[in-house]
C-alpha cells in the first residue's frame, strides 16, 4: 500500500507541471485570439442573409464538420441499418455454436456493406436534395442539413413501430399530430428500440432448425448411455452442413434486405 501511495504521489507530481503548462499555452492562445484584429475574427462569425436566414463562415462550418466526425460512428450504428444486421450476424453465429467464426472484423466489415447497400437509396436522396445543391451553391448550409434529414427521418419511421414513437414522445413530454412533426431526440431511439425488436425477431426464427439439430442429438446420445459425449461437439458438423446445404448465406442477406423492402436480392 505504501508504495501504491507513493507511485501516485509520484504520478499526480508529474502530471502538476504538464497541466500548468497546458494551461499557459491555453491562457497564451486565448490572449492572442483576443488580441487579434477584426480581419483575423472575421473568420469564425455567423452572416446574416437578406433574405432573414444566417451562414456560418467556412472555419466555422470546418470546425462543426469536424467536431460531427466525432459522433459519425454513433450516427452509422443509431440511424441506419447496422444495429439489425449485427444483431442478426451476432445471434447466427451463437445459434450455429461458433464462437469466432467468422471474426468479428469479418461480421463488422459484412454489416458495413450491407448497411451501404441498404442505405444506398436514402444516400442518392440526401446527394439529390441537399448536397449537390449546397456544392451548386443553391443553399446555405443550415438549409442543406434541414433538407438531408428529411429523407433519413422517412427511412426511420418507416422501420420505426408506432407503439415505440408513442412511448418515447410521452416520456419526453413531446406532442405532434404526425410522427413526422417529432423531434430527432424522439425518432432516434424509438427507432432503435424497434430495430432491436426486428433483429430478435429474425434471430428468433434462424435459432429454431439448429436447435431442433441440438435437442435430437442430445437425445441421441443420451439414448446411446454417452452422457460424457458434448452434444456441441457432435451437433456442430451437421449445423454447418444443414447451413451449407440451404444456401444459409444467401437466405439469410435475402431475409434482412427483404426486411427493408427491398425485393428479393
Amino acid at each position: 500500500m505504501k508504495q501504491t501511495n507513493a507511485r501516485a504521489t509520484g504520478a499526480v507530481k508529474n502530471i502538476i507541471p504538464c497541466l500548468t503548462l497546458l494551461l499557459g499555452l491555453l491562457l497564451l492562445f486565448a490572449g492572442q485570439a483576443y488580441a487579434a484584429d477584426d480581419l483575423g475574427m472575421s473568420a469564425l462569425k455567423l452572416t446574416t442573409n437578406p433574405d432573414g436566414s444566417q451562414e456560418y463562415s467556412i472555419t466555422l462550418q470546418i470546425l462543426i464538420f469536424m467536431t460531427a466526425l466525432g459522433f459519425i460512428p454513433a450516427a452509422v450504428i443509431m440511424m441506419t441499418s447496422f444495429t439489425r444486421i449485427v444483431v442478426v450476424m451476432a445471434i447466427l453465429r451463437q445459434a450455429i455454436g461458433l464462437q469466432q467464426t467468422p471474426s468479428n472484423q469479418v461480421v463488422i466489415g459484412l454489416t458495413l456493406f450491407m448497411t451501404l447497400f441498404v442505405m444506398t437509396p436514402v444516400y442518392n436522396k440526401i446527394n439529390e436534395v441537399a448536397i449537390q445543391p449546397y456544392l451548386a451553391e443553391q443553399m446555405t448550409s443550415i438549409e442543406a442539413v434541414d433538407q438531408a434529414k428529411v429523407p433519413l427521418r422517412a427511412f426511420m419511421l418507416e422501420q420505426t413501430r408506432l407503439k415505440d414513437l408513442d412511448t418515447l414522445a410521452q416520456m419526453a413530454g413531446v406532442e405532434a399530430e404526425q410522427p413526422t412533426d417529432l423531434p430527432m431526440t424522439v425518432i432516434i431511439p424509438a427507432f432503435v428500440i424497434s430495430e432491436l425488436k426486428t433483429a430478435f425477431q429474425i434471430g428468433f426464427i434462424l435459432f429454431i432448425p439448429f436447435l431442433i439439430i441440438d435437442l435430437v442429438v442430445a437425445s441421441i446420445l443420451m439414448a446411446m448411455g454417452m452422457m460424457m459425449l458434448s452434444p456441441m461437439i457432435v451437433s456442430l458438423p451437421f449445423k454447418l452442413m444443414l447451413f451449407v446445404l440451404v444456401d444459409g448465406w444467401n437466405l439469410v442477406i435475402g431475409t434482412i434486405a427483404t426486411s427493408y423492402g427491398m425485393g428479393a436480392v
